[in-house]
């Protein structure tokens, strides 16, 4: 059994994307009734997404030498 992607973070942007999962608004009305292949599918797409929309440096901790830095 493929589970939810859903991280309880249900907002959809301009896109009709969820900013918590990354899922189009269609494939999360359809998700109970999709094939697990199909759900694989959303799930590595979803992942992609989230990928996408992420800045290069989100990962990246800011240190107080930085914040001095950026004056």
């Amino acid at each position: 059994m493929i589970d939810s992607p859903c991280i309880r973070i249900c907002e959809l942007d301009g896109e009709d994307i969820c900013v918590g999962c990354g899922r189009t608004r269609a494939e999360i009305a359809g998700w109970m009734s999709m094939s697990e292949s199909r759900k694989i599918q959303v799930v590595e797409l979803a992942g992609e997404r989230k990928r996408a929309r992420r800045p290069a440096n989100a990962g990246a901790a800011r240190t107080d030498s930085d914040a001095a830095g950026a004056e």
